[in-house]
């Protein structure tokens, strides 16, 4: 999550007039930054096809959207998942071109041919056959077969496993679409949630500047104290306007994500609860996560397919089988057409091809060696993916619980402040920084629960358990 500090005008006048407050305030006045619609979403590999979609219609009126509604969009027209969905028929294309090298070929060709020779031309005869007419027909059908031919057969099991390979990253660009959708949806809501705190700062706000302008009034306190509560006003509606504004590009994000049609109105349904989470061990998680990664399996399967493009390769050097016949009719006319057929077995056995089939090899084992080292590099990336998420989620939970505590003390820190300001006790400058704590205890709050939730989201990804995990997660969402 990003965050930025925002400068105003108010800020600088609150620095000149008291610069305690200032010092709070800047070390509060920090906001979320929406996420600008197309951008990558963290943890999709920087895949920007995961941030777009292919929009459904339009639906009149205003749409309400659970966090399951979400999920149930995006995985239908989220474009990386449609991508991902058109590799596998491309595969299954890639398997039948290697396949047909093993399956029969029938192909039919009857053709007629006529034709005039003129001798004197070619400078043969002149006389007394100047010239020679002819024709022939000839119709027959051509089968074709391989009866071995192991660098062919090695090539149709490597497509097998690439199918294979990309029907598990197919599996897994779902887990990548929770994700995406679980990221830009819990930011919608915490954007949401960061509304509602400023508008209810706005109302705090407003109602001290009346205290304090009716006891300027009334002669009991500074004007400067008016002062004061009317700068901390304007900054507190300067934050509500941008907390607005992010919260509409927010929810572009979420609706680029879940392929809702452009200009759809909608609203998000489910809010950002705290649900205590049933916590695991790092042992469990990382034996779930490798059982269960289809990332993981897929990085297998174009393993396998490697070391069956290497055999087909080394294959190069043997002997191949194959059979051919045709059978059909020939003559000079078709009305007296006669049976013609030919039979024959080929046996081709390599002697030299210059360096061609070693240099396949070569290729071959490069490839291997390269499929490997990714395997091996993704099985460090998911225990890495597994023990961030467990830590996050736990540091997040008590963040949480401290921001909590933090909330409710910052509350009582205001109440007393504003009852002293009344009293005459204390000026402005405390009832400011009270209200500062409370936007600052407010917004740790919203950044912790958004914190937590995305951890739990980023935890079922990294077990690969995206759809399952949001159930298990996210009861009653």
């Amino acid at each position: 999550m990003k965050f930025r500090i925002r400068l105003s005008y108010g800020w600088l006048v609150l620095a000149f007039l008291f610069p305690r407050a200032a010092t709070s305030f800047a070390q509060t006045a920090i906001v979320s930054t929406a996420g600008v619609p197309g951008q990558p979403i963290p943890g999709t590999q920087g895949l920007d096809s995961f941030a777009g979609s292919v929009p459904s219609k339009l639906i009149p009126g205003r749409v309400p959207i659970s966090l399951q509604d979400a999920l149930e969009r995006g995985l239908k027209q989220n474009l990386g998942l449609l991508l991902s969905h058109e590799d596998i028929r491309a595969a299954r294309g890639e398997r039948w071109q290697q396949l047909s090298a093993l399956l029969p070929q029938v192909a039919v060709a009857p053709y007629v041919s006529a034709a005039k020779l003129n001798f004197s031309e070619l400078g043969f005869i002149t006389a007394p056959v100047p010239s020679l007419t002819y024709s022939y027909f000839d119709s027959r059908l051509y089968v074709s077969q391989s009866l071995f031919d192991w660098k062919a057969i090695n090539n149709t099991r490597a497509a097998g496993q690439s199918v294979a390979s990309r029907e598990f990253s197919y599996k897994d660009a779902r887990d990548l679409v929770v994700l995406a959708v679980g990221y830009t949806y819990l930011q919608a809501i915490a954007a949401e949630a960061r509304v509602e705190t400023a508008q209810a700062q706005v109302k705090t706000a407003q109602s001290i500047y009346d205290q304090a302008s009716d006891q300027v009034k009334a002669g009991t306190s500074p004007a400067i104290d008016a002062l004061r509560a009317k700068v901390e006003l304007q900054t507190r509606q300067q934050q509500l306007i941008q907390a607005v504004n992010d919260l509409a590009i927010q929810k572009l994000t979420v609706a680029r994500v879940i392929g809702l049609a452009p200009g759809q109105e909608f609203e998000l349904t489910d809010k950002s609860l705290y649900q205590p989470f049933a916590g695991m061990t790092v042992e469990e998680a990382l034996e779930r996560a490798y059982a269960a990664r289809s990332d993981y399996r897929a990085a297998a399967a174009d393993v396998r397919a490697a070391e069956l493009t290497r055999r087909a390769a080394a294959a190069g050097y043997l002997p191949s089988l194959s059979f051919d016949a045709n059978y059909g009719a020939a003559a000079l006319h078709p009305s007296t057409a006669t049976s013609v057929y030919d039979v024959r077995g080929t046996l081709t056995i390599p002697i030299f091809l210059g360096g061609r089939v070693h240099g396949d090899v070569l290729q071959a084992e490069a490839r291997l060696e390269q499929s490997r080292q990714r395997q091996e590099n993704l099985r460090a990336q998911i225990d890495a993916e597994v023990r961030t998420a467990l830590l996050n989620l736990q540091s997040s939970a008590e963040q949480v619980t401290v921001a909590l505590s933090n909330m409710d003390l910052a509350d009582q820190t205001l109440t007393q402040s504003r009852d002293r300001f009344s009293a005459g006790v204390t000026d402005s400058v405390e009832v400011v920084q009270s209200q500062e704590a409370v936007a600052s205890a407010h917004e740790q709050y919203i950044s912790s629960l958004y914190s937590y939730n995305y951890a739990k989201i980023f935890l079922a990804r990294s077990l690969g358990i995206g759809e399952e995990g949001v159930k298990e997660f996210f009861k009653g969402n």
